[in-house]
């Protein structure tokens, strides 16, 4: 039901090489610079090589280069970010802490909640907690196969469910969320809960400064820790890129149904996409209307006229209603059906097929 990260890498090779991709892939080449130049992209390799090509493709992922939070004082043990993170065998005998509640975070927690001697996580604000099972069926196929409603509605159903399945969380020391459902990334997990209710974790508010090896929180309580790990997010990042490229506000590029350089059909950003419930199954599907756009760019211009004028003049609401969380993570977030919507009328309107 949940297939792990090496199956996934797996997954990714085998396709690589079934459809006889490794012929056309370089790796271990870094790209220090890419600028428009006469007809396209120039590109600049770490070995100094430059190569002109006529599309960009970026594909860089969003979670590599971590945003460090600045606290008063200074922690005299380990003080780490999640990408550092390894192995639970890292925290065997420490005196744990897990700052941030997204779901690397909590994840984590439930490591050090097995193998470390003190396990706690610090949460700003409460979230919802979605199963990773509904009635014994995986949480997102349970709600794509459920009845469609609007945004609204799925709030108020799903909430009533979720109430039904796991109670009242403020009883196991959690924050009551400061938002409905569906208006931030829900956790999907259920193995903190199982530590919270076993006593295995426990629930602390926002740190309010460091001295040597305890942390105070704002509530006064202060503890003594070994090992602070920083679960507080990702800064996006294309470093290689010029500035000119694309226009970016917090912390975000201005990108059209989030993937399109708006005005450029030679630039494409895959990945930067942000939604309110699992993004995977996205990607294949935007990928293959890029390629599609490619080539129509080549091979049939009033198919790729009509393209760049759909794709260049969108403007549509994909929030769903939704009232998202007033966060620099959540400027740009988009409900799931909304943007499933959006790339469906997109094929409609080309007359291309709908995407397995």
């Amino acid at each position: 039901d949940y297939p792990s990260n090496r199956q996934l890498l797996a997954y990714i090779r085998s396709f690589a090489k079934e459809n006889a991709l490794e012929d056309h892939i370089t790796l271990n080449s870094e790209i220090v610079r890419a600028e428009k130049a006469a007809g396209g992209w120039r590109v600049t390799f770490g070995n100094g090589e430059e190569k002109g090509y006529r599309w960009l493709l970026t594909a860089v992922g969003t979670n590599w280069h971590p945003y460090m939070p600045e606290f008063e004082g200074s922690f005299s043990g380990r003080l780490m970010h999640s990408r550092e993170y390894h192995s639970a065998d890292e925290l065997k005998g420490k005196r744990v802490l897990v700052v941030g509640a997204g779901n690397s975070g909590c994840d984590i927690a439930c490591d050090a909640a097995r193998a470390a001697d003190k396990a706690l996580i610090s949460m700003r604000r409460g979230y919802h907690f979605i199963p990773k099972h509904v009635f014994g069926v995986p949480a997102d196929v349970f709600a794509a196969q459920g009845p469609h409603m609007p945004a609204w509605l799925s709030q108020r159903v799903f909430g009533l469910i979720l109430r039904l399945l796991l109670g009242d969380l403020t009883k196991l020391g959690l924050p009551k969320p400061d938002h409905r459902l569906l208006e931030t990334h829900p956790l999907l997990n259920d193995q903190l809960i199982h530590h919270l209710r076993h006593g295995d974790v426990t629930v602390k508010g926002d740190i309010q400064r460091f001295e040597g090896g305890d942390v105070v929180f704002k509530d006064g309580s202060h503890e003594a820790l070994d090992v602070v790990i920083l679960a507080t997010g990702y800064k996006w990042l294309i470093p290689f890129l010029d500035d000119k490229a694309l226009t970016w506000k917090d912390n975000r590029p201005a990108l059209k149904l989030c993937f399109a350089a708006p005005g450029d059909p030679s630039l494409f950003c895959l990945g930067f996409l942000e939604t309110n419930g699992g993004i995977f199954k996205y990607f294949s599907d935007i990928a293959d209307i890029v390629a599609r756009s490619i080539k129509a760019e080549v091979a049939s211009p009033g198919e790729f006229k009509k393209f760049r004028t759909l794709i260049d003049g969108w403007d549509h609401d994909l929030s769903g209603g939704i009232h998202f969380v007033p966060s620099q993570r959540h400027a740009f977030y988009v409900n799931t059906d909304d943007y499933r919507a959006a790339l469906k009328s997109v094929r409609k309107q080309m007359g291309w097929p709908a995407f397995a």
